[in-house]
């Protein structure tokens, strides 16, 4: 049995340092991950600093400029059209006075014509019984 023991006991130990440098080795990969980490996120700043900040910079001076332009066209917009409903509510106004005028000047000239028509008739139609 001692020999027994003796072979377990080699076979324990050299598990034991297997598992030693496998924990070693998962420690050493960890560290070197976060290394890697470190020097990407690094690389990723850099990155952002000289190019992502400048270009977003632009890119808000863009849209700051399109909002301006923007509320200047919606101006111009009610402006225009205030100025059609002006000018439509003057044509109407225009439109009318006319029509009064025309009518006004004319109901005397219809008044005449359909009188002279009615004397004309009446002559007209009393020769016509004689």
């Amino acid at each position: 049995m001692p020999a027994e023991l003796g072979t377990t006991n080699l076979l324990l130990g050299i598990m034991a340092a297997v598992s030693v440098l496998e924990a070693l080795l998962i420690i050493g990969v960890g560290v070197g991950a976060f290394i890697a980490y470190k020097k990407v996120m690094e690389v990723v700043d850099g990155i952002e600093m000289r190019q992502v900040a400048p270009a977003m910079t632009r890119v808000n001076a863009i849209l700051e400029d399109v909002k301006v332009v923007s509320a200047k066209v919606k101006e111009e917009t009610e402006r225009v059209d205030q100025a059609i409903h002006t000018t439509m509510d003057r044509i109407d106004d225009t439109a009318d006075r006319v029509r009064t005028n025309v009518r006004a000047k004319t109901s005397r000239v219809v008044g005449f014509v359909r009188g002279l028509r009615v004397a004309l008739e009446g002559m007209l139609h009393s020769e016509a019984r004689t």
